[in-house]
């Protein structure tokens, strides 16, 4: 499965090896990183949080992916925008402080 990162334009892709060993803070650093290189100040956006949701969303897809990825849509999560799109697609949207959107996509391996 991979993450695919969206801001400005720009796109930053992170591949997932093993969706139940996730290391979501190495993750969540990239992500931060990638967001530096065109915002001063990256606010606190609960990365480390939000991702392991997202793959538990879809990881596990013989229980019943959309599902479980619908579950996590229908609570939601802070100020992100959650949407399940068909083929096990899980996106989460939010605008930051400058009014750009940045928006994570999880692709599912299957």
């Amino acid at each position: 499965m991979e993450f695919d990162v969206h801001f400005q334009g720009r796109s930053l892709p992170l591949k997932v090896d093993d969706p139940f060993r996730l290391d979501s803070a190495r993750f969540a650093e990239r992500i931060h990183a990638f967001l530096a290189e065109a915002v001063q100040q990256v606010e606190e956006l609960h990365l480390a949080e939000l991702l392991p949701r997202m793959v538990r969303g879809v990881a596990g897809c013989e229980a019943g992916c959309p599902a479980d990825a619908k579950h996590l849509v229908r609570l939601g999560f802070r100020d992100y925008q959650l949407a399940y799109i068909d083929g096990g697609i899980l996106t989460a949207r939010r605008d930051l402080a400058l009014g750009e959107p940045l928006e994570i996509r999880l692709f599912p391996d299957f």
